[in-house]
């Protein structure tokens, strides 16, 4: 690690949260200015590839205009030359001289520039399916699947333009039409993709496969006056006051443009079917081996093999059940193994809600109220606070047999849009209500939704750029600093929900590297899950279809999560009295989101100010 002077740690205040910016070398200042000249025109140009990126932060106005009638281009051939040019990227950020640069901007850099090498190394690792690193809203989503139960234009766009889209008038309205065409050009591109890929072995497992298709054929199947982006962008053009031809258009675009396209994307499923086998892990898969170390490295950024993080996870799961074993006891449970018990608990019927409409709406409102309570107590976790906007829903029905449990992003940029936190209601039976507080806690606030609004506050290309370890890390963290808070006083079995979560996390990085490196079955990976965390079966069913999917990516959370604690301990021995956990926390938080290769140096930028 470079070592860094005292005026360099003191330039370092937006990393570091809340000490004074002195002026640097008589040099820093163009050296400065030409790096985040640079900077900017790579952020420039990722929106300019992934125009749904800027329609999501509400940045698509302006001098952007120009993005908000189209969605980023899909095909095989867009993608060859993402990564022609993020390889030229990659050198310029390379030649950039570190030390002629304050350190709030060398981190900047050195945050673009290991995204940009973890995406040139994927892109090099694997010839088929998506390397999304430098993709905003989906940068977790690296796969040899190009389209799958849970990724793909015909799930993704669908909800942006229903949610993100608004229209306030005619050019609205007609940059709306503009993006039906543009998400039928996505899917088809998409689809050819997946043909490609299917040609070189990349074929989902075949129970993948029939959700998948078998989601496409719902939504094709629907009336088109049904679909919600048209049946949402009627509403909008009736709210704004436009003519019905605008609506009417909508439905001959979608009936004349994407329902094709759907009807293409099923047919290449169709086809691929018969090719596909039950196998679920990527080891089989020709190349399988060298893309899941990629998919690891992407997933965790970090360069641990997956045996190591097998033998991680056996032993966290050990050391967290031990926790709750004792904790269940208190509670008069003691028949059975930790999992049998928790499975017995989660079953018990005045621990569930309804499984009807009615019950579905209560335990929305009971999300709402976890939400209500933590907000109160987060003044004592952060010395800077942000507003935390964001709405609870449930997952489309569309899409819910395949989507996950749970997710969330924030909102707009300028805070008109909200964040959406998403919970998936097919089964009420899915969430026992102890279950539930921790899970608000990671992916409202003080997890994704709130971490995303401290990004907002950085320049542009740290607001674009994502860690997967760092996000999910960081919300495992918030489920922490629930408990921390005193969320779970008075409530027992809420803290059991709470460990039950963190051991679940610890699994993920069991089963993830058994199915893909150690060849487990989906029967085994099952049987395991369910034993060791107590969960639902038909929750775990689901979750270990997603990590079928979507390599490595599970493997994240607990390492994040992991590192962002072992900082914490080497910061409070090396500050003592003086370590204060709001600080800490801002510094985490206000840092942005960066690969954990990075967060300890800010870490340590931050001590070294302390002790000053």
């Amino acid at each position: 690690m470079m070592k860094t002077t005292r005026r360099e740690l003191l330039a370092g205040a937006g990393a570091m949260g809340g000490l004074a910016l002195l002026p640097g070398p008589a040099h820093a200042a163009p050296a400065a200015e030409a790096a985040q000249t640079l900077l900017a025109g790579i952020a420039e140009e990722i929106l300019t590839d992934f125009p749904e990126t800027a329609l999501y932060l509400g940045i698509d106005k302006g001098p952007r205009a120009a993005l908000r009638g189209r969605f980023a281009d899909r095909s095989h051939d867009a993608d060859r030359d993402r990564a022609a040019r993020a390889a030229k990227r990659l050198a310029q950020l390379r030649a950039v001289d570190r030390h002629a640069l304050p350190a709030d901007v060398a981190l900047d850099v050195d945050t673009t520039e290991a995204g940009y090498a973890l995406a040139v190394e994927g892109w090099k690792a694997m010839s088929v399916g998506d390397v999304a690193i430098l993709n905003t809203n989906n940068s977790f989503r690296n796969t040899p699947y190009t389209v799958s139960q849970l990724a793909g234009a015909y799930s993704d766009l669908p909800d942006l333009l229903e949610n993100k889209h608004d229209v306030a008038d005619a050019a609205d309205a007609d940059t709306y039409l503009a993006r039906i065409e543009s998400y039928a050009a996505a899917v088809d591109g998409e689809t050819g993709r997946t043909i490609a890929d299917g040609a070189k072995g990349a074929i989902l497992p075949d129970f993948l496969i029939d959700i998948t298709a078998g989601q496409l054929k719902d939504m094709a199947a629907q009336p088109i006056a049904d679909w919600s982006i048209v049946a949402s962008f009627a509403a909008k053009c009736t709210a704004a006051g436009l003519p019905p031809r605008y609506a009417e258009r909508a439905a001959t675009l979608s009936r004349e443009k994407v329902l094709p396209a759907l009807q293409r994307q099923i047919a290449a499923f169709d086809t691929l079917r018969p090719k596909a086998t039950a196998t679920p892990g990527v080891w089989a898969r020709p190349g399988g081996e060298e893309y899941y170390r990629w998919l690891v490295k992407a997933g965790t950024t970090t360069n641990q093999s997956p045996d190591a993080l097998h033998q991680l996870g056996l032993a966290q799961n050990r050391a967290i059940n031990a926790e709750i074993d004792t904790l269940l006891k208190a509670r008069g449970l003691t028949q059975g193994s930790v999992g049998e018990r928790l499975t017995a608990l989660s079953k018990r019927p005045d621990l569930l809600f309804a499984d009807t409409d009615a019950g579905r709406a209560e335990l929305l409102d009971y999300l709402n109220g976890r939400i209500a309570d933590i907000r109160t107590r987060l003044p004592r976790a952060f010395g800077t606070l942000v507003k935390g906007n964001l709405i609870i829903k449930r997952v489309p029905p569309a899409i819910q047999n395949g989507a996950p449990n749970g997710y969330a992003g924030p909102g707009s940029m300028d805070g008109s849009q909200p964040g959406i936190y998403y919970i998936n209601l097919k089964s009420t039976k899915t969430w026992p209500r102890y279950s539930l507080p921790t899970l608000c806690y990671h992916e409202g606030i003080p997890g994704h939704v709130w971490q995303g609004e401290y990004s907002y506050r950085l320049p542009l290309i740290r607001s674009l750029l994502a860690f997967n370890a760092y996000s999910e890390g960081w919300a495992l963290y918030a489920e922490q600093l629930g408990d921390e808070l005193g969320a779970y006083d008075g409530d027992p079995l809420g803290r059991i929900g709470y460990l039950q979560s963190m051991n679940f996390r610890a699994c993920r990085l069991v089963v993830d590297t058994g199915l893909h490196a150690k060849r487990w079955t989906f029967a085994q990976a099952l049987t395991w899950f369910q034993e060791a965390t107590g969960m639902p079966v038909g929750q775990l069913t689901s979750e270990l279809q997603r990590y079928c999917a979507m390599p490595g990516q599970a493997c994240g959370y607990k390492m994040g999560h992991n590192e962002i604690n072992r900082l914490r301990v080497k910061a409070k021995a090396a500050l003592g009295g003086r370590f204060d956990l709001k600080a800490y926390d801002d510094v985490i938080v206000k840092t942005g989101n960066v690969p954990l290769t990075l967060l300890e140096r800010v870490v340590d930028r931050y001590v070294s100010g302390a002790k000053a």
